[in-house]
């Protein structure tokens, strides 16, 4: 009897911090619902949230603002939801397969391949061009070049990432370094593209790479969407060979997980959800630094709940700061991706200084 009870102390313990957990998922479900209606309001026309539930549910409203909530401000905010969810999944896969926690698609240059790939399009193979309508805005001929462009030049960052975590000594601060490094040549890059190219080209360019969710409609919507739900289910499966490896390479192995395939096909599958996202939004940056670090300290690192845990914190990330970029200097709309990037800045910084030498 002895032995048992400390055995059913440590069941209900368990079971208790899994009912945790669940209850902090469904507490970022909730907030998640109030932002995206606070975001569907917010705007130059101002809607209560009451007209937006009816809209949404069949109600009668006027027909205009019916058209403004359906046609512009639905799609921005599933945008952000989609957007943001699929850059928490990816900086939360990163870190966990390269165990770094300054690991992120923005800070190892994985974005900035992205957006060189997408530029590349739009300039060279000319993809797209800018248009006016309310604001200056990029129109894509065709979505295929653009997005398999982006996802090429994720994917020679990701590859030369994986070349250097095979190099003997490498540490994880040095994977970091390179990774600024690849980031300073695609930005050099990229404005290389710029240069050789014409007045219009380029003021299509820099405004797309500035990351804003005006540009997010309901086909871009359907293509991160495609793109984000597969890989999701991809790694909810394989949620318990990410915790082996978290523990380390040596007990991975010992429990028969192939660490290698599992790395390259992670890596490749968070850089396609990257490329997908930046190619239809421009560079969103910290979003997948800063939701995976939010959740550790509420739900730690078990993977299984980790992982949805971040999407659902990137989409709220990301939609409070679609929020703030259009009420900060309203009636100015600012690029939501300037917004990341002063969050996640000091973060970066911080979790850099604080970080233990390994």
């Amino acid at each position: 009897m002895s032995v048992d009870i400390p055995v059913a102390a440590h069941k209900e313990s368990y079971q208790g911090e899994i009912r945790r957990k669940w209850i902090i998922m469904l507490s970022l479900l909730l907030l998640l619902a109030v932002a995206a209606i606070l975001s569907i309001g917010t705007g130059s026309y101002p809607i209560d949230a009451g007209t937006i539930i009816t809209c949404l549910f069949g109600g009668e409203v006027a027909d205009t603002v019916s058209y403004l909530i359906w046609h512009l401000r639905l799609p921005r905010a599933v945008g952000a939801v989609i957007a943001g969810a699929g850059l928490g999944l990816a900086g939360t896969v990163l870190q966990t397969l390269l165990r770094n926690p300054l690991a992120s698609p923005f800070t190892l240059g994985i974005s900035q391949g992205a957006a060189f790939g997408a530029t590349f399009a739009i300039i060279v193979l000319g993809a797209g061009q800018s248009h006016m309508a309310g604001n200056e805005g990029v129109t894509f001929f065709s979505q295929a070049p653009v997005v398999i462009s982006a996802f090429a030049g994720s994917l020679v960052t990701i590859v030369f990432i994986l070349v250097l975590s095979g190099v003997r000594n490498m540490t994880t601060e040095s994977m970091i370094l390179a990774g600024v490094a690849l980031s300073a040549f695609f930005s050099a890059s990229t404005m290389l593209l710029q240069y050789f190219a014409d007045d219009v080209q380029v003021a299509a360019t820099v405004f797309w790479t500035f990351g804003d969710l005006g540009k997010a409609g309901w086909r871009e919507v359907l293509f991160m969407g495609a793109a984000l739900a597969p890989v999701f289910i991809y790694f909810a499966r394989h949620s318990w060979n990410c915790n082996a490896l978290h523990w380390g390479e040596e007990t991975a192995h010992s429990l028969g997980i192939n660490v290698k395939t599992l790395r390259l096909t992670g890596m490749l599958l968070a850089g396609l959800v990257v490329a997908v996202t930046t190619a239809f939004l421009g560079i969103i940056g910290f979003i997948g630094l800063i939701a995976p670090h939010c959740m550790r300290m509420f739900i730690g690192n078990d993977q299984r709940f980790l992982l949805p845990a971040a999407l659902l914190t990137g989409s709220l990330l990301l939609l409070c700061a679609d929020i703030l970029s259009r009420t900060l200097i309203a009636p100015v709309v600012l690029p939501v991706g300037i917004i990341t990037s002063f969050a996640g800045a000091p973060l970066f910084l911080y979790l850099l200084i604080t970080r233990k030498r390994t």
